[in-house]
């Protein structure tokens, strides 16, 4: 699942805070710029810096120094890619320069206090509001502590003037840098959801999907999505926790506790900063035609807190033409706010019509599927069943009018028992075809294994089909998989002298892999590509490669989103 599925993928991942590769290299850049206007200014006016006669020895190596450090920055970050180049650290550090340079060029008067801006722009823009305000709080500390150990007579109102105002734009400039990022974080998640909106996926493995890319977003303990289709269904109630996804069903009663609000009432509750700080409880409430939130005493949210063991959490209804339902984002330890529910309810409004979307299309294909299933199990008595019918008949006519003492009759008994067992496969096979199986979790293992012995009995040859714990294929892709694997098992028998052979499934990461292995008695195979494999696993969005690197094995690797 990217992408669909990873938190290193997306918009709070390592390059995604820090920009891309031009960006990056854009501040390096610029910080190099800045480092080298600082040596020149000092060298061409040395009086304006609060050096009367030539500047001492300490501001020539603060200056030269600061230009070494930020040419060994541009030069690492462009050679080493790793995180420290593009790190918080480094801006800390250039917070701890520019404060040695405002001590060496006058304190109160110099040049060098809006090099202050650039760390916190810098910061706030690639790491968000909170190290933003922590860089602008520390920068007004550092510029009050240098400026008054630079020359402890300085003017106090001036002091504080500059102090103020760099508190002032420094926070201006980390909320708005905070804005900034948080709305690509938005724009990444809603495309994200929508690339998960896949009739072949199926509607649970959708929903699971979605949940699990929501609680990342939201750094959340837990995503409930509790929803009914009818007034006389039962309540679904999907839990996100982790990577894991459960769905049970509940009565009215017991989906009551989670239904206390409106049909259109957003939620939003957040505990006391402290137990001491009772008035710092944030609980409110919106109706979706209010233009403002309303405040809702903690007292009547205190039982579903208690339920949901959250520190805080935001709750929307769900946008559903036909049914209805709420969405749960619960937190114990990140503190969600009013613009954090605003968010789920547009993030709702744009999955969960989709989502009916996908019944509707599912429900089409099953009443299609029926239809197609009774006439293909007609046609299948009618063409294949009887024929095979016919030709056991005439083997065991042949049978009867040899003498038993014949050399062809073990041939012959041989021949009548595999029609046999192909005629019981195949009616069982129709039976199903038309009445439609059951729904098991480890259906697609049950046909693979059943092809494989197949495969054994009548060629000889041993395929082991294993699954990993946890495996997840919807029944719209188990169709593909079993024709992938099927295939995969006919190459082995029609291309090698295997006698021995092994299919393994897993699901890791939102992806399904497969990997089929067999001997190689006769050597390390040519380069290939199995030509229908790799169309239908492109058909589907995946990718193959082939493993000869193992010694006595070749394997061919399937890797399909799910």
């Amino acid at each position: 699942m990217d992408d669909l599925t990873q938190q290193a993928s997306d918009i709070d991942s390592l390059h995604g805070r820090n920009g891309d590769v031009a960006g990056a290299s854009m501040v390096f850049i610029m910080r190099l710029l800045l480092a080298l206007s600082a040596l020149l200014t000092l060298t061409i006016a040395p009086a304006d810096l609060g050096n009367p006669g030539a500047p001492g020895l300490l501001p020539w190596l603060v200056f030269s120094a600061y230009l070494v450090h930020s040419v060994t920055l541009l030069v690492a970050a462009r050679r080493h890619r790793t995180p420290f180049w593009h790190g918080k650290v480094v801006y800390w550090l250039d917070l701890g320069w520019y404060g040695l340079m405002v001590y060496c060029s006058g304190g109160t008067n110099s040049f060098f206090f809006p090099f202050f801006f650039f760390v916190i722009l810098t910061a706030s823009f690639q790491w968000g509001f909170d190290e933003g305000a922590r860089i602008t709080l520390a920068a007004a500390l550092v510029l009050a502590l240098s400026t008054w150990l630079a020359d402890q007579s300085t003017d106090q109102a001036h002091l504080l003037l500059r102090a103020t105002f760099l508190l002032a734009l420094g926070y201006m400039i980390s909320y708005w840098g905070g804005m900034g990022l948080s709305q690509r974080r938005r724009l990444s998640l809603l495309r994200r959801v929508s690339q998960l909106s896949n009739p072949r996926f199926g509607v649970d493995q959708t929903i699971a999907s979605m949940l699990q890319q929501t609680g990342r977003f939201y750094h959340a303990s837990n995503c409930l999505l509790l929803m009914r289709s009818g007034a006389d269904d039962l309540w679904q109630l999907h839990s996100a926790t982790g990577d894991k996804v459960t769905l049970s069903h509940l009565s009215d009663a017991a989906a009551a506790p989670l239904l206390a609000f409106g049909p259109r009432t957003m939620v939003q509750f957040a505990r006391a900063l402290h137990p001491r700080l009772g008035g710092t409880v944030e609980a409110r409430v919106r109706d979706g035609g209010d233009p403002a939130w309303r405040k809702l005493p903690p007292a009547e949210l205190a039982n579903l807190v208690d339920l949901l063991d959250a520190a805080s959490f935001v709750s929307v209804p769900l946008p559903l033409r036909k049914g209805e339902g709420r969405l749960y984002v619960v937190s114990a330890g990140y503190r969600l706010t009013r613009g954090d529910a605003a968010f789920l309810r547009q993030l709702a409004a744009q999955f969960f019509p989709v989502i009916e979307n996908i019944v509707l299309l599912d429900r089409l294909a099953s009443d299609a599927a029926f239809r197609e299933r009774q006439k293909i199990a007609r046609d299948l008595h009618d063409t294949t069943i009887q024929p095979y019918i016919g030709l056991r008949h005439g083997i065991s006519a042949i049978r009867q009018s040899m003498q038993s003492e014949h050399p062809s009759v073990p041939e012959l008994d041989k021949l009548l028992d595999m029609t046999s067992q192909v005629i019981t496969d195949m009616r069982t096979f129709a039976k199903t075809v038309r009445e439609g199986a059951a729904r098991q979790e480890h259906e697609l293992l049950v046909a693979l294994r059943r092809q494989a012995r197949q495969v054994q009995e009548f060629y000889g040859l041993a395929i082991a089909v294993d699954a990993a714990d946890g495996l997840r294929v919807s029944d719209r892709l188990a169709a593909e998989v079993f024709q992938i694997v099927n295939e995969g098992m006919s190459n082995i028998r029609k291309h090698t002298r295997a006698r021995s052979g092994r299919i393994y499934l897993s699901t890791v990461d939102d992806q399904l892999r497969i990997r089929i292995e067999n001997e190689t008695p006769e050597g390390p195979p040519a380069p290939f590509l199995p030509g229908s494999i790799a169309e239908r696993t492109a058909a589907l969005g995946g990718t193959i490669t082939i493993d000869r690197a193992a010694p006595g094995a070749t394997a061919v690797n399937i890797t399909i989103p799910v």
